[in-house]
């Protein structure tokens, strides 16, 4: 399998594992030095701000502490595209960009709405397994998402 390949179906594979709520096998996905962060812009303030952001043992904390939230259970779907995959062979890494649109669905499957959208930019490291995310900014295009859903895009 080629390299652009590989690492489309990486960033694809990291929403399906999440889709099924795998956490430990989404944190298999990451490098050593792992880097998450939800970030969006703000009209009203005029400025960036980052509603998360975490590093791998931070994101297993999280992960490992759901149960411990009053948190929305309506499963989500996420659809990734992947736009743009820029190979950098002398730093064994790649930038990708890409489209998200996270749809959930009510717990009894009644309803399913449009919950968020925005861009994924990831950074992917090349390594002897295969590649794996580095880090991963999830920039949100949506800023009201409710309450009480705590799992991560």
């Amino acid at each position: 399998m080629d390299t652009r390949t590989a690492i489309t179906e990486l960033i694809h594979r990291s929403g399906l594992i999440m889709d099924r709520c795998d956490f430990k096998g989404y944190l298999d996905l990451c490098a050593p030095e792992y880097q998450y962060r939800i970030t969006t812009y703000s009209p009203e303030i005029r400025k960036d701000m980052t509603w998360l952001e975490h590093d791998k043992a931070g994101m297993k904390s999280l992960f490992d502490n759901l149960h411990r939230h009053n948190s929305d259970k309506s499963p989500i779907s996420r659809h990734i595209n992947v736009c743009l995959v820029d190979i950098d062979d002398a730093a064994e890494e790649a930038e990708v960009t890409s489209t998200i649109q996270v749809f959930r669905t009510t717990l009894d499957g009644g309803e399913t709405e449009l919950f968020a959208v925005g861009k994924l930019y990831d950074k992917v490291a090349f390594g002897q397994g295969g590649p794996a995310l580095r880090s991963r900014n999830v920039r949100l295009d949506t800023r009201l998402l409710g309450y009480g859903y705590h799992i991560p895009f």
